[in-house]
């Protein structure tokens, strides 16, 4: 599959639509975003040079869509963040929300602004007043964009040469704090938390009880995008689960449009419509989620797909079994008297083992020439170390239909040679110790195929090993 025409300028591309299907929204989009941070060598201020966390970002948010950043640590996801929302100013670029570039706004016509955009922190403890109760921290936003008389009560419409004090709610300061009560207690009891929950401080709570409570007060301005850094990260599994079903359930109920910018690839799937891979401050791959699962293109996203673990690796790395293979396992689960059968062989995903990705990602005070993943990339070729990819339409996938527009990609991808390193292994390009693991791998699925061991096979060189399992 050949890749894109050679480097250069480009535009943002817009999304495509299928033929006579109406345009989606954009509610947020970034032209050209630039982010870089001075580097210094002396208490005196000189500058040497800059740190380039994102390096000219274009990026299309629709209405009520959940659109997923993800990347390596480093890669520029949170600077992505702060930069939409303007929680730092970006060092070039706009961003434009609901047609309205947020760049260009003065402080106080930002402030107002703010109540259609939230943002939840990755770390909810450090984002809460260790000395202001829960009930205080989720008033406080209400009381001040006047919407403690509950949704839709905003600031209403003053018009100009108004004496001040004419945009105030109704009612005296006490009324407005007992309104702005009963409405946390409601804000409470849609993320799942107790009334009680109002009268404690932030350390009394748990880690998932604080993420609720930061989930709370971002919707407290009845906002129209949610930005969410990291939600989960530091929560536990059982808890990460709570969290993601109650983003998606709130994202259905309210219309919510979503920016999760997250490391769990399983919670990605999950949620988002769309999924966005960041490396070194730019995007290598914008792609639908089920397409991006199931035929990833650029060779990093192919690396962090792979380091996803498989519940059946040896199977998967196998292919299909034999017969009497899942016959043999099925037994051997009924004689360990397990609830729950493992499935057939013949119904796991065949997806190869292949190793993640070796090395890591450059600096960004010094980021290679041409395309910044060629030093780590397994089919990078002469092009590809002297210029640089733009992101640019992929062609269509497999079963598209010029006549309906079934199958019409809406994939973007940064890379000369896109598809070159299939999901299952390297083409012969790749480093020789993920060749021999998955080798390996597949020999010893098959042997136990053969001797009707099916999965339980010991593992082989070039598997990770759990703990309490055999030695090879």
């Amino acid at each position: 599959m050949k890749g894109p025409g050679p480097g250069g300028t480009a535009p943002a591309v817009p999304a495509m639509a299928a033929p006579g299907a109406p345009a989606p929204e954009v509610l947020l989009a970034a032209e050209g975003l630039e982010k870089r941070y001075p580097l210094r060598r002396s208490p005196f201020g000189r500058q040497r040079g800059s740190v380039a966390a994102l390096a000219g970002v274009d990026l299309e948010v629709r209405r009520g869509e959940c659109l997923a950043v993800v990347g390596e640590s480093g890669s520029g996801k949170t600077t992505l963040a702060r930069c939409l929302l303007r929680l730092i100013e970006p060092t070039a670029g706009r961003v434009r929300f609901a047609g309205e570039d947020l760049l260009a706004l003065p402080a106080g016509e930002l402030r107002r602004r703010r109540r259609r955009f939230q943002m939840i922190y990755q770390d909810p403890y450090d984002s809460l007043d260790p000395r202001q109760r829960i009930g205080a921290a989720l008033a406080e936003p209400l009381l001040l964009h006047r919407l403690e008389s509950g949704p839709g009560a905003g600031v209403p419409a003053v018009a100009a040469g108004a004496p001040a004090g004419a945009a105030r709610a109704p009612g005296g300061p006490w009324r407005r704090r007992r309104a702005a009560r009963r409405r946390s207690l409601e804000l409470l009891a849609t993320v799942g938390l107790p009334a009680s929950t109002a009268d404690v401080f932030p350390h009394q709570l748990s880690g998932g009880q604080r993420q609720r409570v930061g989930i709370a007060r971002a919707l407290a301005v009845e906002p129209e995008l949610l930005v969410a850094d990291e939600p989960v990260s530091a929560l536990d599994v059982s808890v990460r689960s709570q969290i993601l079903n109650l983003l998606a359930e709130l994202q259905q109920r309210m219309g919510l449009t979503v920016v999760l910018i997250a490391h769990d690839l399983a919670a990605v799937e999950q949620l988002a419509d769309r999924v966005a891979v960041f490396y070194l401050g730019r995007i290598v791959e914008l792609a639908p989620r089920a397409e991006l699962f199931a035929r990833p293109l650029h060779p990093y996203t192919v690396g962090l797909l792979a380091s996803v673990p498989v519940a059946w690796p040896l199977a998967s790395a196998a292919g299909p079994a034999s017969p009497g293979a899942a016959s043999a396992a099925a037994a051997n689960a009924a004689a360990a008297g397990s609830s729950t059968a493992a499935p057939a062989a013949g119904d796991r995903p065949r997806i190869r083992i292949r190793a993640p990705l070796a090395g890591e990602p450059p600096s960004p005070a010094a980021p290679p020439p041409g395309c910044p993943f060629h030093p780590r990339c397994p089919v990078a070729r002469a092009r590809c170390t002297v210029e640089r990819p733009e992101l640019l339409p992929a062609a269509p996938g497999p079963g598209a239909h010029p006549a309906t527009g079934a199958g019409i990609s809406e994939r973007l991808v940064a890379c000369f040679f896109p598809g070159s390193l299939p999901p299952g292994g390297s083409d012969g390009a790749g480093d020789a110790g993920a060749a021999t693991g998955a080798a390996a791998a597949g020999a010893a699925a098959a042997a136990g195929a053969a001797s009707g061991a099916g999965i339980g096979a010991a593992p082989t060189a070039g598997l990770p090993r759990s703990e309490g399992s055999p030695a090879p």
